[in-house]
């Protein structure tokens, strides 16, 4: 961000510098393997990246959205799966902390210190992300039993624990009553399949899970019945926020690439920078990338002073995804058929660009809910 990093961030940020040449290496070796390397996890684990966030009193670093964001912008020029892995944990213990019993976050939100993981379970094969899951989640007595089917689970065969995301009932006014469940690994009738990698961000997983009358306790309820969509959206805002985040790192990264490539590429004679075609991509880009980070500085900053940012974060992932498709577009162009091929790593930012467009809604749906407050909604 344009401010002066807090001492912390900037520690947290000679640690990444620290780490580069590392980061670098795993992400090619992601890339030529289809498989992140274990050690990928244990470094960014051993060197506190995955508990930023996480409050001081559970093992974390307690960083600000202000004090965070920086060190995600700077992660996610390396590879899609590290940007992920540190993306994802330093968000996803937020339901717990928000909604969870004291028992229930005693056992569970020590997870990220641990450097183990949360899956989040809501997608599901034929049925969308809202009140419509099939999944399903009956009170027998005292135990919860799940059935059903969810799709694009990030981490699910590795997490210790899943949030599940199921229809527990019918409510007053006829329509679903939506429910969390907090699943442990250990819990039987799980089967997991391995989803083939995706355009980008290879090396990550993603599984499809099937539950055939899963048992967990009653206790396992995260919050209260007919909760579960407010729970999932506790995090859904800063998360966007950290999204639009990543693509602002991953898109300078690419930017930089490209600067550097046509200062020293010459053609008929004249080095690239000096064509007035590449000086307008340049210009637009840079005027773009200026634009994405003095909005991710303001709602940074709405969001520790307390405000809601439920437009604003909508609106810095709306940005994002827009800016990042041009910029990534500008980048590959400029580097011409040197940078489509395989061994560049711009053809690699180009396709983890793209798997962000997906991640916590498409830009549908950040306009619809960037509206909103406009329409008095």
């Amino acid at each position: 961000m344009t401010s002066s990093p807090s001492a912390r961030t900037a520690h947290f940020l000679e640690v990444v510098e620290s780490l580069a040449p590392r980061l670098e290496e795993y992400g090619d070796q992601i890339e030529d393997t289809g498989r992140a390397d274990p050690g990928v996890r244990a470094l960014l684990h051993e060197t506190g990246l995955m508990r930023l966030t996480l409050p001081e009193e559970r093992g974390g670093a307690g960083l600000t959205a202000q004090e965070y964001l920086p060190v995600l912008r700077r992660v996610a020029g390396f590879h899609g799966t590290i940007r992920m892995f540190v993306h994802g944990m330093n968000g996803v213990w937020r339901p717990l902390a928000t909604f969870g019993t004291d028992e229930q976050k005693d056992r569970w939100l020590g997870i990220p210190a641990r450097g183990e993981l949360f899956a989040f379970a809501l997608t599901e094969l034929d049925s969308g992300t809202g009140r419509d899951v099939a999944t399903t989640a009956e009170l027998v007595g005292d135990t919860w039993v799940i059935n059903g089917r969810k799709n694009l689970i990030s981490w699910a065969s590795e997490a210790e624990v899943q949030y599940v995301i199921a229809r527990t009932g019918t409510t007053p006014a006829g329509t679903a009553e939506i429910s969390c469940i907090l699943v442990p690994r250990s819990a039987e009738g799980m089967t997991f399949e391995r989803i083939r990698d995706g355009m980008g961000c290879r090396g990550s997983i993603h599984d499809r899970i099937s539950y055939q009358d899963v048992q967990v306790p009653a206790e396992n309820l995260l919050g209260e019945r007919g909760a579960g969509l407010r729970v999932g959206a506790s995090f859904l805002d800063v998360s966007r926020l950290g999204i639009a985040t990543s693509l602002l790192g991953i898109s300078e990264r690419a930017f930089e690439l490209a600067c550097e490539f046509v200062r020293h590429r010459t053609t008929f004679g004249k080095v690239l920078a000096e064509r007035q075609a590449i000086q307008m991509m340049v210009g637009e880009s840079a005027a773009e990338l200026f634009s994405l980070e003095s909005a991710i500085q303001r709602t940074a900053q709405m969001y520790d002073a307390g405000h809601p940012i439920q437009s604003e974060a909508a609106m810095c992932k709306l940005l994002g995804i827009e800016i990042a498709g041009r910029v990534s577009d500008h980048a590959l162009r400029m580097h011409g058929g040197t940078g489509y091929m395989g061994e560049h790593r711009l053809e690699r930012m180009y396709r983890d660009t793209r798997a962000m467009w997906f991640e916590e809604g498409t830009a549908e749906i950040q306009k619809l809910v960037a509206s909103r407050p406009y329409l008095g909604a």
